[in-house]
C-alpha cells in the first residue's frame, strides 16, 4: 500500500508589515520573519515506527508577491531539520508546471480546480498529489501539530481499504489531543453562547463519537488535520472550494451524498499545538455563520439523483447537526443581540456594529438564489474527468518529469 502525507504549511507577511486587504486569509499564517510550527512537526517525525510513506509538504502564501520567499523559507526549514522520511515540497513553481501542461494539452478548464489559495483548494491539492504520486492512501496532517504515538502510521493502515459489512472504509478520521492532553474543548462560556455555544455542542460529540467503543464508528464530524483517505474516495470526491471554513465537515458531507461513509477511529489521535486565534468573537461567529448556512442550503437543495444519498441534519447530529437545522437563522439572530450588548457593555460600538452585521450578512446568504447541492454535482463530474486524467501512466509520468519527481 502506497501511501502519502501531506502538510499544508500557511505563511504571511513578515510581522512588521502586516497584512493587508487582499491577501488571503487563514487561522494562523507564520509571518515571514518566524520560524513557526513546521520544523517542530518535521521533527517530531522521528518517533514513527513504521516510516513507509512518502512526504508532501505544501507551501501556501497568503499573497501572490511572497510566494517567492514563502518556497525559499520552507525549504530552509525542511533541510534544516532534515526530516528522516523523503520529503517533496509543492508550491507555486511547482504549481505554475502543472497549470502550463494542462495548458499545452489545452486542458486549461481544469486549473481551476488545482490552486493553492483558500482552504478547499489546499486541501484539494492534498487529494491531486498522492493522485499523481500513484498513492493508494492519503494521510492529511497539519503544521501546527506534533507526532507522540510511535504506532501512528500502523494505525492509519488498519482499516483504510478494509470491507465490513460489505461496506468499504474509504476514510477514516483521527481526532485532536490538546494541550492539557484531553479531547474536549476546555474554553471558558459566556452568556452571548447561550444560543451559540459550538464548544458545548462539539464536545457532546466527541463524548459520543471519540470516548465511547467500539474502536470504529461512522462519524458526523471529521478533522482535516488527522484524516485519512483512500483513492477510491479521493479520486471521486473532493472538498468544495465554495466553502470559506469546515471544509473538512463538508468534505463529509459530501461524501455521504456521494454514498461514502466516513469513519472515527478513537485511538488514532494527534497532539494539536495551535497558536492562539487572534480574531475577535464576532469574526469567528460570522466564519461559522458563512458555513453553516452554506451546508444548510446544500443539504435544502437536494434532489433525487443516480447513485446519491439523501443526508438529513439529523443524521450529522450533535454536530454540525444542530447547526444545520430551521432554527439557524433564529440562533444567529439572539447570539448576535447578546453579544453586541456585551460589546456596548465594554465600550466597543465597533464590535457591536459588526454583530449586527452578522445579522444582515445571515440574511443575505440565505436569499442568494444559488444551489450548492447542483454545483457540488457539476464539480465532482469535473473532479473525477480530472482524476481519471491522471491515471493515465502516460500522461502522471509527464507531468513528473517536469517537476523532476520519480513518481515511483
Amino acid at each position: 500500500m502506497k501511501i502519502t502525507m501531506v502538510i499544508p504549511t500557511y505563511w504571511g507577511r513578515r510581522k512588521s508589515e502586516g497584512g493587508r486587504k487582499s491577501d488571503a486569509i487563514y487561522d494562523h499564517p507564520t509571518p515571514l520573519d518566524e520560524n513557526g510550527t513546521l520544523g517542530r512537526l518535521l521533527e517530531s517525525l522521528s518517533i514513527l515506527d513504521n516510516k513507509k510513506f512518502n512526504l508532501v509538504i505544501l507551501g501556501v502564501s497568503t499573497a501572490e508577491d511572497i510566494q517567492e520567499e514563502v518556497e525559499k523559507k520552507v525549504s530552509k526549514i525542511i533541510k534544516s531539520k532534515s526530516p528522516c522520511i523523503q520529503t517533496q515540497l509543492f508550491s507555486v513553481s511547482n504549481l505554475k508546471i502543472i497549470h502550463n501542461y494542462l495548458n499545452g494539452k489545452n486542458l486549461d478548464s481544469f486549473i481551476p480546480l488545482l490552486q493553492l489559495k483558500g482552504y478547499p483548494n489546499v486541501r484539494n491539492m492534498c487529494l491531486f498529489l498522492p493522485h499523481l504520486f500513484d498513492s493508494e492512501v492519503v494521510v492529511l496532517i497539519d503544521d501546527d501539530e506534533v507526532f507522540e504515538d510511535s504506532k501512528f502510521m500502523n494505525k492509519v493502515q488498519e482499516f483504510i481499504g478494509e470491507k465490513r459489512k460489505n461496506e468499504s472504509i474509504l476514510a477514516v478520521a483521527g481526532y485532536y489531543i490538546n494541550p492539557d492532553n484531553d479531547f474536549y474543548l476546555n474554553k471558558e462560556s459566556h452568556p452571548w453562547m447561550t444560543y451559540w455555544n459550538k464548544n458545548d455542542c462539539m464536545n457532546r460529540a466527541f463524548k459520543k463519537i471519540i470516548d465511547k467503543e467500539p474502536r470504529l464508528k461512522e462519524t458526523p464530524f471529521a478533522f482535516g488535520g488527522n484524516l485519512v483517505i483512500h483513492r477510491k474516495l479521493f479520486t471521486k470526491v473532493p472538498f468544495d472550494p465554495h466553502i470559506t471554513r469546515g471544509e473538512d465537515i463538508d468534505f463529509l458531507i459530501n461524501s455521504r451524498m456521494f454514498g461514502y461513509k466516513i469513519y472515527l477511529d478513537n485511538q488514532l489521535s494527534i497532539k494539536h499545538l495551535a497558536p492562539p486565534k487572534t480574531h475577535p468573537a464576532w469574526c469567528q461567529m460570522r466564519e461559522d455563520i458563512m458555513r453553516f448556512i452554506f451546508q444548510r442550503k446544500k443539504l435544502d437543495c437536494q434532489k433525487p439523483a443516480p447513485r446519491m444519498v439523501k443526508v438529513k441534519s439529523e443524521e450529522l447530529d450533535p454536530y454540525p447537526g444542530e447547526f444545520l437545522k430551521e432554527d439557524l437563522k433564529e440562533h444567529i439572530f439572539k447570539s448576535n443581540q447578546m453579544l453586541a450588548i456585551d460589546y456596548l457593555s465594554c465600550g466597543d460600538e465597533e464590535g457591536a456594529r459588526e454583530c449586527m452585521n452578522n445579522i444582515s450578512i445571515a440574511k443575505t446568504m440565505a436569499e442568494l438564489q444559488i444551489n450548492p447541492f447542483k454545483n457540488l454535482l457539476i464539480l465532482q463530474k469535473k473532479w473525477k474527468d480530472l482524476m481519471d486524467l491522471f491515471s493515465s501512466e502516460k500522461t502522471a509520468k509527464e507531468v513528473c518529469n517536469l517537476l523532476c519527481i520519480d513518481r515511483k
